[in-house]
């Protein structure tokens, strides 16, 4: 076991994949020399060389259009998208291309391609640096759409994600990047979890919090406040938002009767309305009230000297579990 926080977890992970399979490529902005704006690749130009660690200009459609070509021609390329809101320009190829080719193609063709994305807000950085897009992509058929939130998760999942003959959208919770944990980096790819597969981090018995990313953490914090007043909640987290491990959810749900989802993208059209809406089709006699959501606002990212007041914190979570159990 060795300790990294998550931004080396992601740089190991990388390494890992890179020494397995000469195939995987990494392009990027400032990816190379530099190692990337958070870090993330720090070192692996100089050991595997500016073939395989490649600086991009500064064009996310081309760096996504030129992987889709590389993918073609049997290379699994790993993508940096510098800031969750400099994807907009590549979305065309993203949504348009890369998601469809494996159906266009009756199944002949495939796209082993990894988009890496830092995601959400709490940096203190300007606009286009703080936001959460991950349902533009979460409803797109074709895209798998995971969320590590801890060191393990992003040295596994992102092995699993190269790995993956899908294109996968691999989200990074950029605020918790130096967030450290235990990493056991000798067990094999083949025994660790799914990457699909839900978590339960705490086992409760009173209502379920369902987050993934950066609010995993914020979901712990309220329910070891929660303990101290006698009640249990249980937390899990997503881990994959498309494909969704109902399952999981489903079995939580029916055991508490009750379910807060926590995220830090807008409420309106967000993963949590999914969510919802398919733990009141399966549990809907075992719902002791509606499932509520805690999320940032039907805004904007805003400005960052208010954005404390726009992210989920551990406060509205209690409220959303005090009017929860009102019912």
């Amino acid at each position: 076991m060795i300790e990294l926080n998550i931004v080396q977890a992601v740089n190991q992970g990388l390494r890992r994949a890179m020494e397995s399979d000469s195939k995987v490529l990494l392009m990027g902005e400032d990816i190379g020399k530099l190692g990337g704006v958070f870090r993330a690749t720090e070192g692996l130009q100089k050991d595997f060389g500016e073939d395989r660690v490649i600086d991009s200009p500064l064009a996310e459609s081309g760096i996504v259009g030129t992987a889709i070509g590389l993918a073609l021609y049997g290379y699994r390329p790993v993508i940096e998208i510098q800031f969750d809101g400099f994807v907009y320009p590549a979305f065309d190829q993203i949504v348009v291309q890369l998601a469809r080719m494996r159906y266009r193609s009756a199944g002949a063709l495939y796209l082993p391609i990894t988009i890496r994305m830092p995601f959400g807000g709490g940096i203190g950085s300007v606009e286009h640096h703080g936001e959460s897009p991950e349902a533009y992509f979460a409803s797109t058929p074709g895209l798998r759409v995971v969320a590590c939130a801890d060191s393990t998760d992003a040295y596994w999942m992102i092995q699993q994600a190269v790995a993956s003959d899908d294109p996968v959208i691999f989200l990074e919770p950029k605020r918790r990047y130096y967030q450290k944990g235990e990493v056991d980096t000798s067990a094999d790819l083949s025994t660790v979890p799914p990457m699909y597969k839900a978590r339960v981090m705490v086992e409760g018995t009173d209502c379920t919090i369902i987050s993934y990313g950066p609010t995993l953490t914020t979901a712990l914090q309220a329910a070891r406040i929660a303990a101290e007043d006698g009640v249990r909640l249980e937390v899990i987290d997503l881990r994959s938002l498309s494909p969704l491990d109902m399952p999981t959810l489903i079995e939580s749900v029916k055991k508490t009767g009750r379910a807060v989802v926590v995220h830090e993208a807008s409420s309106s059209g967000g993963v949590g309305g999914e969510i919802g809406q398919s733990l009141m089709q399966s549990c809907f006699y075992n719902l002791k009230a509606p499932v509520l959501r805690v999320t940032g606002y039907d805004t904007p990212y805003p400005p960052s000297r208010i954005e404390d007041d726009y992210l989920p914190d551990a406060d509205r979570i209690l409220d959303a579990v005090e009017k929860s159990m009102s019912y």
